[in-house]
């Protein structure tokens, strides 16, 4: 069983090379998340500064908007700006996962997908956020997924540390972390 579990992460990790996803083996992490999140202090634009690889992520300039629909229910628009110029946009909601911790959040782009992770994990809600995902593979691996948000387009280097080490203490993998190039950004974004 452990040589196929060998065998099968370095495939993984070969795909994910190709693919600009982060595999690990066994379950996901648990870290703990933001104490008393207020979801209403969120809203508004954060920019992403760094983050693990991923295959829906390719521009730069990429910001997320969060906001409350007519509804009552919590919308996030992503952007980034592709290397030819053209604004990508995605628009998903924002759900509440486990109501005991508010600040485990839940993301859809499309009404038939199910929700994936979003948890907060630390924010001072003015100036950064840190956030993580993970998804199980089969409870083998797993798929992670982390951001470095600033409600600026740059952030003190101490500041990024700081984030990487509260991910670390989780024994998260920030190895692979990569800044977001936030220069020559549009205005219109």
């Amino acid at each position: 069983m452990l040589g196929t579990a060998a065998r099968l992460s370095v495939l993984l990790s070969l795909f994910s090379i190709g693919k600009g996803q982060i595999f690990h083996v066994g379950p996901c992490p648990d870290p703990s998340v933001q104490e008393e999140f207020d979801i209403e202090k969120y809203l508004g634009k954060w920019y992403e500064i760094e983050k693990l690889p991923s295959t829906f992520e390719k521009g730069s300039c990429i910001q997320a908007d969060y906001s409350l629909k007519e509804n009552g229910k919590f919308k996030v628009i992503n952007k980034e700006m592709l290397a030819n110029g053209k604004i990508n946009e995605a628009e998903g909601e924002i759900m509440h996962m486990d109501v005991k911790q508010p600040a485990k959040l839940g993301v859809r782009f499309n009404w038939f997908m199910p929700a994936a992770p979003y948890w907060v994990v630390s924010t001072d809600y003015e100036n950064y956020s840190l956030v993580y995902s993970c998804t199980n593979i089969l409870w083998l691996f797993h798929m992670d997924y982390a951001w470095i948000l600033s409600r600026t387009p740059d952030m003190p280097p101490e500041t990024v540390e700081h984030l990487k080490s509260v991910l670390q203490s989780h024994k998260i993998d920030t190895e692979k972390m990569m800044p977001t190039d936030q220069a020559n950004c549009p205005a219109e974004m």
